[in-house]
């Protein structure tokens, strides 16, 4: 199991990977050995290949000295070791960004604390460092450059990012940064309209909240050089409230995380990852520390829809070998925007185009020539072939109910 990065995307062994990522952020704190081996398989089963946690996420593991605990320790290494089993990367996030803003983890100690973690984990080859955690790099870059550039010296090898604040992206402060492999960033839970839900939330100078429009992260880090891969390492969580403190407002539902997965990968993302509120929490019915409004228990939630469908995008990506394609947002006619926004990507011999409201879709024709259509259902993976309305050189998908789908345009 060894990832490389090559232009927009992810290999692994030299094959296409699609990182399917899920979010465990209070794994290691809250679950026991047999939990976390439970929602490991879990999670494999369902076809994620990455597992996002954290080592140190609420402050009680060093409160409690857990940073000289071997026992800790073994826990999290035993649960590294499981995941390589399964086929599953871990993408350790070393402590959230608080930690780094309080001053727990500074100048002074930010080494021997990478030290410890890359000779700790260095034998493992499914281990991705996550740097960050909500954070932006502005607070801390040297101590951040220092951190990464310490855990290269261990292992190389290891991929490494850097997780941020809401609707920023790790590109903002790092992308020129040997060390970092590739960006993520987090598109966040506020809905249209909820930019500043928060004093603390407040933008700083040279940021862009393009709200729901996670796709448009994408294009602004592609555009960027060195380019480099990126991916939603945070978009709205299923089962979370809108904008996360008022618990009078709607919940983000399946369909919200499959429209978030779709744009921003047929925006050229090198892959997507999946979270659920009462999941990444690990939230258990009588737990003092309940957050964002959740409503189920964990092991309930890892049924949920949205965790199911993931599959399916990551099994479309890869049947139409996405390393040599391309966003194609130019094959799109008279596209929309907010929920009538058409996303779309295209192969030498296929193309892709997605739309969240079930509206019609008009697609310039990529080949100039023959070729089949399907519908994808992206709620169950589905697929039924469909007929357009050819029409001043374009092919027209009528509407169709209200449902997200994926037309598929093979060449002939």
């Amino acid at each position: 199991m060894t990832l490389t990065v090559s232009g927009r995307y992810l290999f692994e062994d030299g094959k296409p990977f699609f990182w399917l990522g899920d979010t465990a952020w209070l794994l290691f704190e809250k679950l026991t050995r047999k939990e976390t081996e439970f929602y490991i398989s879990d999670r494999a089963e369902k076809e994620f290949n990455v597992i996002q946690a954290t080592i140190f996420h609420t402050g009680e593991g060093m409160k409690s000295g857990r940073t000289a605990c071997a026992e800790y320790f073994d826990k999290i290494a035993s649960a590294v070791e499981y995941a390589q089993k399964r086929g599953v990367y871990m993408a350790l996030l070393p402590c959230w960004g608080g930690f780094v803003k309080s001053g727990i983890i500074n100048g002074g100690n930010v080494k021997s604390y990478a030290d410890f973690l890359g000779k700790r984990f260095a034998e493992y080859e499914n281990v991705v460092w996550v740097l960050g955690g909500d954070v932006r790099g502005s607070v801390a870059p040297s101590l951040y450059n220092s951190f990464a550039e310490t855990l290269k010296k261990h292992n190389p090898r290891r991929l490494i990012t850097f997780h941020p604040f809401g609707r920023t992206g790790s590109y903002k402060w790092f992308n020129g940064c040997g060390w970092l492999d590739f960006n993520m960033f987090q598109s966040g839970h506020r809905r249209y309209g909820q930019t500043f839900a928060q004093a603390f939330d407040n933008g700083q100078p040279g940021e862009t909240d393009y709200e729901e429009d996670n796709y448009k992260y994408v294009e602004e880090a592609l555009a960027l050089s060195p380019l480099k891969p990126v991916l939603d390492g945070e978009p709205s969580y299923e089962g979370i409230v809108q904008g996360l403190h008022d618990f009078t407002q709607p919940y983000w539902t399946a369909r919200d995380v499959r429209r978030y997965a779709y744009w921003s990968v047929l925006a050229g993302a090198c892959g997507f990852t999946y979270g659920h509120n009462a999941v990444m929490q690990f939230h258990s019915f009588g737990d003092a520390d309940a957050n964002y409004g959740v409503r189920e228990e964990w092991r309930t939630a890892l049924a949920a829809e949205g965790a199911a469908q993931m599959k399916y995008l990551k099994r479309l990506m890869l049947a139409v070998d996405f390393t040599n394609g391309s966003p194609r947002g130019d094959l799109v006619a008279d596209n929309g925007e907010r929920y009538e926004h058409t996303a779309c990507f295209a192969g030498e011999n296929y193309a892709l185009a997605y739309r969240s409201d079930g509206g019609e879709i008009r697609l310039k024709n990529p080949f100039g020539g023959r070729f089949e259509a399907f519908a994808y259902n992206p709620a169950d993976g589905k697929t039924e072939p469909v007929e357009p309305v050819e029409n001043a050189n374009l092919l027209i998908f009528p509407r169709q109910g209200k449902n997200d789908r994926v037309i598929v345009l093979k060449k002939l």
